[in-house]
């Protein structure tokens, strides 16, 4: 009975050295926590943002997207929406409705609620023509939920205008 007692007692003190190993290798390894806005993550290569436009290679503003709607239909969360420009007939005004519409082959409007996407990935998976990706920014934060609902055209537009703005050559200064 004393010998069960202090097996169990030697036990508990194994567990409790073995724990105690744990705790301090994981106490004094490298952090990897990084304090924004002290620091910033310099590796944003493998990092999964909101999903983005891909524009043309010849055209950046242009969008590769074709319009036809198929990520939208991928999408669980239903958080994309694309609207496409309606032929007009004559004596209407021009309206657009849901993608994919005949005759239709860009996007008129690419909208996606950020704060209802899961990051899954099946709009970029289910894309013909690549025209998605995931972005590097890790720094897209707001308070208020309607910030996270973004027309993906007109960041595109901006981004390929920034981009252009970045390859004029820069004034020497005297």
């Amino acid at each position: 009975m004393i010998f069960s007692k202090i097996k169990d007692v030697l036990k508990g003190l194994k567990s409790l050295a073995t724990g105690l190993g744990i705790t301090g290798r994981a106490f004094c390894a490298k952090k990897v926590t990084v304090i924004y806005p002290q620091e910033e993550v310099d590796n944003l290569s493998t990092f999964r943002g909101m999903v983005e436009l891909i524009g043309k290679e010849d055209a950046p503003e242009e969008p590769m997207c074709a319009a036809c709607g198929n990520c939208a239909k991928a999408c669980p969360s239903n958080c994309i929406t694309i609207l496409c420009p309606i032929p007009a007939k004559e004596g209407e005004a021009a309206q657009m409705g849901p993608a994919p519409q005949k005759g239709a082959r860009t996007p008129g409007r690419f909208i996606m609620d950020f704060s209802l996407c899961c990051l899954c990935g099946q709009c970029i998976g289910s894309c013909a023509r690549n025209g998605l990706q995931f972005s590097n920014d890790p720094y897209v934060v707001s308070f208020n939920r309607k910030d996270f609902q973004f027309d993906l055209l007109k960041r595109l537009h901006s981004q390929a205008h920034d981009r252009s703005d970045s390859d004029l050559p820069k004034a020497k200064p005297e």
